[in-house]
């Protein structure tokens, strides 16, 4: 054997003892590179991000992760202990959730698939509660706990009896035609109060206008197909508005379409002084620039007449969009408004405000969310519906009003 043979084989044997003393000393270099104290549970924006199944693992050591504190005032109304569960998934897209009190079940809308959800509180159990729903959007219960549903298909609002009947609240203004009743809140003089944007106006949540309407200028579209008889025969006639139904049945414009345009969600606040409604995007059909994603606050006097209309808020979170969309107030006066950050991870979910408009906590969900309620017995659980899901977390606050 030569030198360079001997060589050789000397250099291999230092490189693996080498090799060998790293493996050795590896394991304990990196575990004193751990950060000091306990692992952060997951959440939306961890990699992987939570999962919010029931399999999923445990979040909440003392807070849930993703219900994120903005301000002091809002340790007062997050739960602790409480996890944000997502209760089911299944929906193309979740909106109008609402809380039967004397059922004691969650109602939610799943707009494309044109049916009503009921959430069984006692057992948990989901199933189907009306179909066809007429592509229902807007769903809440008033001061006698009848069901109140904004159709889209339809273009109406209407009122589910005690007895099983139906009632029409409005499907008109002025002898017009309506563009797709939105959202509904009840009033304690028996007033119902709603919005009329024209989202319900496309193939995928309604029907789109008849041949030369808005929504179908070119004719092109068939709004007739795979509908029912009478559905794709009308064409939208009234721009977006806010409307009061008196207890009469007489329907009176109370909001214009230049002071808040497409209006979407609305809320009252506790002592119905004051009622907030949401502006959101162009809708089909429209030929303005449409909403920009804001809430409008104004004063509702003795009369039932609005005045000193002014913006409540733009909902730009540490530079992000967190467009609203619908809105509860807890006894409290603030403002519990869901969340669409679009592709903004961790954005999306639920922003609190109080009535001076300041942003004090927030909810994190890993899918755009449409619309929120309080419900359960104690009216302490926020419901949310996001997208394909619902979801529910516990607050230490209670919901204002019914539905």
């Amino acid at each position: 054997m030569d030198d360079s043979t001997r060589m050789s084989r000397r250099s291999a044997m230092r490189t693996l003892g080498a090799a060998a003393g790293l493996a050795l000393v590896a394991p304990a270099a990196l575990a004193q590179a751990q950060p000091a104290g306990p692992v952060a549970p997951p959440s939306t924006v961890t990699t992987p991000p939570r999962d919010f199944g029931p399999g999923g693992a445990p979040t909440t050591y003392f807070t849930d992760p993703d219900v994120i504190t903005v301000d002091p005032i809002f340790n007062g109304l997050r739960q602790p202990n409480a996890a944000i569960k997502r209760l089911w998934t299944g929906a193309l897209w979740s909106e109008g959730p609402a809380w039967s009190s004397q059922g004691r079940y969650l109602v939610w809308s799943d707009i494309p698939n044109d049916r009503q959800l009921r959430w069984l509180e006692d057992d948990g159990g989901v199933t189907v509660f009306r179909q066809p729903s007429n592509n229902s959007n807007g769903n809440t219960f008033d001061f006698q706990g009848r069901q109140l549903s904004c159709e889209h298909l339809t273009r109406r609002v209407v009122r589910y009896e005690n007895d099983g009947s139906i009632t029409l609240i409005a499907d008109k203004y002025n002898g017009k035609r309506l563009n797709s009743p939105n959202d509904v809140v009840a009033h304690p003089d028996g007033s119902y109060w709603f919005t009329d944007p024209p989202y319900g106006g496309q193939l995928y949540e309604g029907a789109p206008d008849a041949p030369g309407g808005p929504s179908n200028s070119a004719g092109r579209l068939k709004p007739r197909l795979g509908q029912r008889l009478e559905i794709g025969d009308s064409k939208r006639e009234l721009p977006t508005s806010v409307y009061r139904v008196d207890p009469s049945g007489r329907v009176d414009l109370v909001v214009t379409e230049n002071q808040v345009p497409d209006p979407n969600g609305l809320t009252f606040s506790p002592d119905y002084k004051k009622l907030y409604v949401i502006s959101t995007g162009k809708g089909p059909g429209d030929t303005g620039p449409g909403g920009k994603g804001e809430m409008y606050v104004f004063d509702v006097g003795s009369d039932n007449k609005l005045s000193n209309g002014k913006l409540f808020s733009n909902f730009m979170v540490d530079g992000v969009k967190c467009g609203p969309d619908g809105a509860r107030c807890d006894v409290d006066g603030n403002v519990w408004c869901s969340s669409n950050a679009g592709r903004s991870v961790g954005y999306s979910g639920v922003t609190v405000w109080t009535p001076e408009a300041k942003l004090i906590g927030r909810i994190r969900l890993p899918e755009i969310c449409g619309n929120v309620c309080f419900g359960g017995p104690k009216r302490n659980r926020l419901f949310m519906a996001a997208s394909q899901s619902l979801y529910a977390v516990y607050t230490a606050t209670q919901g204002a009003g019914p539905g």
